[in-house]
């Protein structure tokens, strides 16, 4: 994801990175040089009296223009469809992280110590990522996970499925151990449970693209528009037709691209989601949540929620800036 000065109106018309430019340029081209070519085409006629006054008399400049509306309107859908698409996934991945940090906070302050735990949940995050992003290098994952773990999870089809079963059995085995109550192991099952709703979310988004017939169909008619635009306008814009050509098929082709681009979040492009930095951000925040509350559960006999603070700031782990 580009961050951006959001205010900044110049720097942003005239950035390149992250724009659809680099992906249209190239069909842009190609109506132009069409538009060009019609207009050559329509002057010579005009010039050696081929044509009369009506020109090519192919296109109706009304109808045409109801059929470009109605194009227009379809695009916006699509592009809206995709922004939604890309929302969504945001919306999984915000509460992948509200769902960890409760969790571990759970799990440090009434079966301490929860270091495992964050380790596992570093795992798990990282597991669903590579997962959608379709990469099967797992090198990331072994500073996090155990040995035999780490063995058994690339076993697995679906990687996240191995490390949420292992968080299940840290639950189960602080349960075993009366380190929590069964109450207490329930309501950290269902913040599991969460996590792995997220995951089957955005998986959801990933293998769920927009129905090929209803893409295609999209495609199919700008083309037809674009083909046919030309023959409207040279007639009546001159030697002007192609530029307008252009600049419609840059409307056309940038909306309809950026919609493709967004439709999968999940990516390594410019303006897919950060997940790098939203699960850099989940393994920082549990782990110094496991180590912040040990001394404060240790400690029954603290009268007042101050003393429960100090404990908790001479524990925590001071991040670097």
């Amino acid at each position: 994801m580009i961050q951006y000065p959001r205010k900044s109106w110049w720097h942003v018309v005239f950035s390149y990175r992250g724009t659809v430019l680099k992906n249209i340029v190239g069909r842009v081209l190609v109506m132009t040089l069409f538009a060009t070519a019609v207009e050559a085409l329509y002057a010579t006629a005009r010039h050696f009296e081929w044509l009369g006054k009506e020109g090519f008399g192919l296109v109706e400049p009304a109808g045409f223009a109801v059929f470009g509306s109605l194009l227009g309107f379809l695009i916006v859908f699509r592009m809206n469809w995709s922004a939604g698409r890309y929302w969504e996934g945001r919306s999984h991945w915000g509460m992948m992280i509200n769902s960890t940090r409760s969790l571990v906070r759970c799990g440090a302050v009434y079966a301490h110590p929860a270091h495992e735990l964050s380790e596992l949940i570093g795992g798990y995050v990282l597991s669903v990522k590579h997962t959608l992003r379709d990469s099967r290098d797992l090198e990331e994952l072994r500073d996090h996970l155990p040995k035999d773990l780490y063995t058994t999870m690339v076993r697995f089809g679906n990687h996240p499925t191995a490390v949420a079963g292992a968080i299940s059995m840290w639950i189960a085995t602080r349960l075993r151990e009366g380190r929590i109550d069964s109450i207490l192991a329930q309501v950290m099952e269902d913040l599991l449970t969460k996590m792995v709703d997220s995951q089957g979310g955005c998986e959801k988004i990933k293998k769920t693209p927009l129905p090929f017939v209803y893409a295609a169909m999209i495609k199919q008619l700008i083309l037809v528009y674009l083909a046919f635009l030309p023959l409207v306008l040279c007639g009546r814009t001159g030697w002007w037709s192609p530029l307008i050509v252009a600049i419609i098929s840059f409307g056309f082709f940038g909306i309809e691209e950026a919609g493709v681009e967004i439709e999968d979040p999940f990516g390594m492009e410019d303006n897919c989601l950060p997940l790098d930095a939203i699960c850099v951000g989940i393994i920082r925040d549990t782990a110094q949540i496991a180590q912040s509350f040990p001394v404060a559960t240790q400690r029954p006999d603290a009268d007042t929620g101050e003393d429960i603070m100090r404990s908790m700031a001479i524990t925590s782990p001071r991040l670097k800036t």
